[in-house]
């Protein structure tokens, strides 16, 4: 019999040639005594293209296809079945980061609430702005604003600092500073309706039809629910925050120390990610936890050539860390059958 390894690879082998309804889908059955292997597969962001601007910064801009005729709850949980197993989410994805083929999924398309990992496109919309040498100062309204919120993460910022936008980026993505969300909010939208549409016109423009922002940094308001996205549309958006070096740089750092100078108070910011520094390989991206979302990673590694990119949402724990050890299992399958 056929190992499940060699299966998965002769299937991604054919995939070019089984075009659906503008998707990539394959399919195969295995059939022993007592065993059954099935595995169907989509590519999510098929379409995308790499445009170079000219300071240097890549961008990114990817279309989400759909899946054809074939059931979606058929599709899933055959890929569930071939997945890696003991782990607990509500929903997850595993893809190639070079091709966007998702290479295992669960609840692929089901749209839930995402925490902060809501951060990647409040940063991805900053960084398409471009000024990120710009000084902003951290105003005074965002005290009243951390405290009509549940436990924000901060990046302790003080109020009448100076600090870059690129700065104020660090500050958002590595501690996940809700602070450092409002302070580029303001500036960028400007003000926080105008930047939260905006938020939403790049969702549409990246074709993540499945996602909506009520907010800028994930927090549960105006209720747990009102900010949503799906595996699906999550991988595509880290797909298009990582091709941007100043942001990958960023996710990448284990933590980021800024001196004191004239304009502000000295910094040091970790990052929330418990696979950077841990994880051979990982890269990035963000982590994300509310009540209603649980714990939730948006990640990324590479080994031997090979650039994973995979997500999963809602583990349960007290703690994010408990975010670590599901993607790293995630991670290790992938990498193993790939």
């Amino acid at each position: 019999m056929l190992s499940r390894r060699h299966v998965i690879r002769v299937l991604l082998a054919v995939t070019t040639a089984l075009p659906v309804a503008g998707a990539v889908v394959w399919s195969a059955h295995v059939i022993g005594t007592h065993q059954r292997l099935a595995v169907h597969a989509r590519s999510v962001g098929q379409a995308s293209s790499v445009a170079r601007t000219a300071s240097g910064t890549q961008t990114a801009s990817e279309t989400q296809t759909t899946s054809g005729p074939q059931s979606t709850s058929t599709r899933q949980a055959a890929l569930a079945a071939l997945g890696p197993s003991g782990i607990q989410v509500t929903g997850a994805a595993l893809a190639d980061a070079a091709t966007g083929q998702v290479l295992w999924s669960t609840d692929l398309n089901t749209e839930r609430p995402i925490g902060s990992i809501v951060k990647v496109m409040t940063a991805l919309v900053v960084i398409q702005a471009g000024d990120l040498n710009q000084e902003i100062t951290v105003p005074e309204s965002v005290i009243a604003y951390l405290d009509s919120q549940d436990q924000p993460s901060t990046a302790g910022l003080i109020v009448g600092d100076q600090l870059t936008a690129q700065e104020l980026l660090e500050a958002l993505l590595l501690p996940s500073g809700c602070d450092a969300a409002y302070t580029l909010a303001e500036a960028y939208g400007p003000g926080i309706d105008a930047f939260i549409a905006k938020m939403n016109a790049e969702a549409q423009r990246l074709g993540l039809t499945d996602t909506y922002f009520s907010n800028f940094d994930g927090m549960p308001w105006p209720t747990e629910h009102s900010t949503w996205s799906t595996p699906a549309n999550l991988i595509t958006l880290g797909r298009v925050a990582m091709s941007y070096p100043v942001f990958s740089s960023i996710v990448s750092q284990a933590s980021y120390s800024l001196p004191a100078d004239d304009g502000h108070h000295a910094y040091f910011w970790q990052n929330t990610n418990p696979l950077i520094g841990v994880y051979p390989g990982a890269t990035g991206i963000k982590t994300g936890d509310t009540i209603a979302a649980g714990n939730c990673l948006l990640f990324e590694a590479t080994q031997n050539g090979l650039t994973l990119i995979g997500v999963t949402l809602g583990t349960p724990g007290d703690d994010i860390t408990v975010t670590g050890p599901v993607a790293t299992t995630v991670l290790n399958w992938g990498f193993s059958e790939f």
